[in-house]
């Protein structure tokens, strides 16, 4: 008898403002349990995900699947990166940015349908720091909105546009020094977001052009822009013309370093981290296999 593929489901339980309590039922009445044998575990503590993605890995389980937003497949796919551990992604989070770009359900059962199927493509990776972000990572307005949504006692949509109006009262542009494959650009800019797909998640594109497995990394400069074109600028984000916009610059590349005057918090898939004045990013293509 072949035996059947170990994989660890790693739970976020307040992802998304939803409750998972269900959960393990629901994958033991969908997942072909001919073929795999299911391992659940939740995370309560940060970095969680990545300790128990490592253990994965020592224990030598066949899959890993993240069980909720971005910043928890942000932690389980660091922890496998460059290895040929799959990442299964069921999508629990508030913005679902990388798993609605790589077409994988937001239904539970639907998504759990193709952990069945077991088929996996390769996409690349970007690092920003030494830190790996696998959807977006940013600076400016989006970090200060993620870093202020980390304290908001309510998630979902609503919390985190409660952040935004928040930190949009009092956001100022700043100036920044950027420079792709080795070409220096000074700019001052709303905010810079360096995508590796096209998302944040919620349908809101900011790089409609933006590739999961090309190589490359869309710098995305918003330049500063009136206030009475907010409507504008979101219609863009939601309607794939960001690019279109006279108020946004996409400078597509490799090798790519932000300089500014002062640190502050970075997003990475969401996730606010403080880092400092200079930014060093880059991208590792095709290092992480995902299962979609």
């Amino acid at each position: 008898m072949r035996q059947r593929k170990k994989i660890l489901f790693v739970i976020n339980p307040i992802s998304g403002g939803k409750k998972k309590t269900a959960f393990n039922k629901q994958v033991l009445e969908v997942l072909n349990l001919e073929k795999f044998d299911p391992t659940f575990t939740l995370t309560d503590h940060a970095n969680h995900a990545f300790e128990l993605g490592k253990w994965a890995i020592q224990e030598k389980y066949d899959a890993v699947v993240a069980v909720g937003g971005d910043g928890t497949i942000n932690e389980l796919g660091s922890a496998i990166v460059g290895t040929d551990m799959p990442l299964g992604i069921i999508p629990e989070g508030s913005g679902n940015g990388l798993a609605l770009y790589l077409g994988i359900p937001l239904n539970e059962a639907a998504a759990l349908r193709r952990i069945n199927r077991f088929e996996t493509v390769e996409v690349d990776v970007g690092e920003i720091n030494g830190r790996h972000f696998f959807n977006i990572a940013g600076l400016g307005f989006d970090a200060s909105v993620s870093d202020h949504f980390a304290t908001e006692n309510i998630r979902g949509p609503v919390g985190y546009l409660r952040s935004v109006m928040n930190v949009l009262s009092k956001f100022k542009p700043s100036k920044y020094t950027v420079v792709v494959d080795g070409k220096e650009h000074r700019k001052e800019a709303f905010m810079i977001s360096v995508a590796n797909s096209p998302q944040y998640g919620n349908n809101a594109y900011i790089a409609p052009q933006a590739s999961i497995n090309d190589g490359i990394l869309d710098v995305c400069i918003v330049h500063k822009f009136p206030v009475y074109l907010w409507p504008k600028m979101l219609f863009h984000l939601f309607t794939k013309s960001a690019d279109q916009s006279e108020y946004v610059e996409i400078l597509p590349g490799k090798v790519i370093t932000v300089i500014r005057d002062e640190k502050g918090p970075v997003h990475v898939d969401g996730e606010p981290i403080e880092m400092g004045t200079q930014l060093d990013i880059q991208i590792k293509h095709r290092s992480l296999k995902i299962i979609c």
